[in-house]
């Protein structure tokens, strides 16, 4: 996975433009298994739950590609390098939670390869609390906030990637990248909606309190980083 830097002011039109348009087909060309790019485009111009500090350029893309052997990447960071002012790569662990079609909240993935998926991520980066050991740390993630999130938020898809190392110098030190799809940016942006309160104040507390409470035992809300996005899955 690599977080990807454009030129900042770049607008989101040319984000996708660029991403989609000029990186897209050539990361295509070498035959990667797979390829997903989260981006920052006019069509995810909605604010982020947990926004980052004003005027932080924050990542525009996070690209997903799935290779037989990390240690050929040169030619796909090639790609990336064209555009970016800024790289950052990870291998990862992907571990799938909950795809389309598991949730009330999404039917199957229905829409071919190359097509935007329906509705809005937000992409979540954060690293590994220090006081932790490692396996406490990722239990108190996938057993504790995966399964309360699950309960108390409109999740139609949810992927967690737990960092293995860094492949770029200088990569920021995550060890978790979370991507959650929802319904719709109103689900992002109404508390009533994001967590699954109907409408009543005290749900919503008792919700927004037991997320939080797990949360808190898995991160740094200061450290971690959460960007809206549009999925566009290229090669599945």
């Amino acid at each position: 996975m690599y977080l990807v830097w454009l030129p900042e002011g770049t607008p989101r039109p040319k984000v996708r433009d660029v991403m989609l348009g000029q990186v897209a087909p050539r990361l295509l060309e070498l035959d990667v298994r797979g390829l997903t790019m989260d981006l920052d485009d006019e069509e995810a111009d909605v604010p982020s739950p947990v926004p980052a500090p004003p005027g932080e350029h924050t990542p525009q893309a996070v690209v997903s590609l799935w290779v037989d052997a990390y240690d050929r990447r040169g030619p796909l960071e090639a790609a990336l390098n064209t555009v970016s002012d800024r790289l950052a790569g990870y291998q990862v662990l992907e571990s799938m939670y909950c795809d389309y079609g598991e949730s009330p909240w999404a039917p199957p993935r229905s829409w071919p390869d190359g097509e935007r998926s329906p509705g809005l991520l937000t992409v979540a980066m954060f690293e590994q609390r220090p006081d932790m050991d490692f396996e406490d740390w990722l239990a108190a993630w996938h057993t504790g906030v995966s399964r309360v999130s699950e309960q108390v938020q409109p999740r139609c898809r949810y992927v967690r990637n737990t960092v293995f190392r860094t492949v770029t110098p200088g990569a920021p030190p995550y060890r978790g990248i979370v991507e959650e799809a929802w319904p719709s940016a109103g689900h992002i942006t109404d508390p009533m909606l994001f967590y699954c309160a109907e409408g009543d104040p005290e749900q919503m507390n008792a919700n927004v309190t037991r997320l939080f409470e797990k949360v808190a035992a898995v991160l740094d809300l200061a450290t971690m980083r959460s960007i809206t996005m549009s999925e566009w899955i290229l090669r599945s």
